[in-house]
């Protein structure tokens, strides 16, 4: 009623976590432009389970082609260049940025809601590891830095 979910075939983190075929991707991708034209679905509604379920899923994970299906219009993804990036890696964020930086996590679409069972700096950690398994794949280390934030201004600018 609500979604449409995607299996892909993989051994996940657990067992053997590996790249996808290409023969996967462009099954997803012809599937996924059906879909999105079918039922005019917002790239911004275009999620991982990771992206939903940031306290009981890693998947499609650090592997899973995110930029590349942006390309053919599946999904969103940033526009910072990659030595801007990498400038900003390890970076610290003031308070202040940081509070940015949840907050357009927030607007992004990654839940406020968590668990009883939960703390908020474990949610947060979640999410913001949900973030980078997304956006920045080759380092999901849960810390909030300048790279992670120039990638959240940035998606937020595309959502406005």
């Amino acid at each position: 009623k609500n979604s449409i979910g995607i299996e892909i075939t993989n051994p996940g983190h657990e067992f053997n976590y590996r790249e996808f075929s290409e023969k996967q991707i462009s099954s997803l991708l012809r599937l996924s432009k059906f879909l999105i034209k079918k039922y005019d679905i917002s790239l911004k509604n275009i999620l991982g389970h990771s992206d939903v379920a940031t306290e009981r899923k890693k998947d499609p994970g650090e592997k899973f082609p995110w930029k590349y299906l942006s390309q053919s219009k599946v999904g969103l993804w940033h526009t910072v260049k990659k030595q801007k990036l990498l400038k900003n890696r390890k970076i610290k964020t003031t308070k202040v940025e940081k509070e940015y930086f949840i907050n357009n996590l927030f607007k992004i679409g990654y839940s406020k809601k968590f668990s009883k069972s939960m703390s908020k700096d474990n949610h947060l950690n979640n999410i913001t590891k949900a973030f980078q398994r997304r956006y920045r794949q080759d380092l999901i280390d849960s810390k909030i830095d300048q790279e992670c934030f120039l990638i959240s201004q940035n998606l937020m600018k595309k959502l406005h």
